[in-house]
């Protein structure tokens, strides 16, 4: 959110706060709070200063770094930064272009979060270069929440912050999470510790929006999930390999194998020297 956004959201919390300390209003009541939005009845947990760093670099999949944004930035008084290797713009995977707000250079030292997206193609290059995972490690051993979502628990992997974790990743990358001393585990998204790693790109919004819950508070939460209206029905039931038909899974699979062999060994390489990033 910007900061006229916040401003707005936190207003209107605040006034759902005196609604539900003050019990049932009249309607004369009900719109003179809302008018007021006397920030005063907001609860004080409801505001933080977290700091929150989204890393993106070239090919990544644009929606495991957006999703949490847009979840993570409904935190009042937090402040987050889109951080890339350098300012110049970053191409998604899908051709959005995204311009970083810091360098790994000017970003901050000590994050609250540290949320690494993942991809494809730009994944397994990203796991090869050197800057990349020096600056992961380095702010993932600071942060008090380390998180991924889908491919990125890979990264997280190559920099050694997973060894002696259980954790999640995109179906087709998960079997790979022992290569990192991990431990592959069921769920949308796996806490273990101050690890949070998520299943693919959408689980993203399912992390993220439970981190705001425990962050704030659960009608915090609710607030965010609300405004986002986030009550997803898809239309197929085809969004987990054991529920997909088995030609649909297959399909899948023989698409993803190239990557599976790739990440197997460039996963390897990098574990292998991350201890001495």
């Amino acid at each position: 959110m910007d900061t006229l956004d916040r401003r707005r959201f936190g207003e209107a919390l605040a006034a759902f706060a005196a609604l539900v300390a003050g019990g049932a209003l009249d309607a004369r009541a009900d719109q003179k709070v809302t008018a007021d939005h006397d920030m005063s009845n907001m609860p004080a947990s409801w505001s933080g200063n977290e700091k929150i760093g989204f890393l993106i670099y070239p090919e990544f999949t644009a929606l495991d770094m957006i999703g949490p944004h847009y979840m993570l930035t409904g935190l009042m008084g937090a402040t987050a930064f889109v951080i890339a290797k350098s300012k110049t713009p970053v191409v998604s995977d899908t051709g959005l272009t995204i311009t970083p707000d810091a360098s790994f250079d000017d970003a901050p030292v000590d994050l609250d979060i540290l949320c690494v997206p993942g991809g494809a193609s730009g994944t397994l290059a990203a796991m090869q270069d050197e800057p990349t995972l020096r600056f992961i490690k380095s702010r993932g051993a600071r942060a008090k929440y380390v998180t991924s979502v889908c491919t990125g628990s890979l990264l997280l992997g190559a920099a050694g912050l997973l060894d002696g974790y259980r954790a999640t990743s995109h179906w087709s990358a998960k079997p790979l999470l022992p290569i990192f001393g991990a431990t592959p585990t069921p769920g949308r998204f796996v806490r273990d510790r101050n690890r949070i790693t998520a299943e693919g790109v959408t689980a993203g919004l399912d992390f993220a929006l439970a981190l705001v819950g425990e962050l704030r508070d659960r009608t915090y939460a609710e607030g965010v999930q609300l405004i986002a209206q986030y009550a997803p029905e898809p239309p197929f039931d085809a969004g987990q390999p054991e529920r997909a038909p088995a030609a649909v899974k297959a399909m899948m699979e023989q698409m993803f194998a190239g990557f599976r062999l790739s990440a197997d060994k460039v996963g390897r390489d990098a574990f292998a020297k991350s201890k001495r990033l």
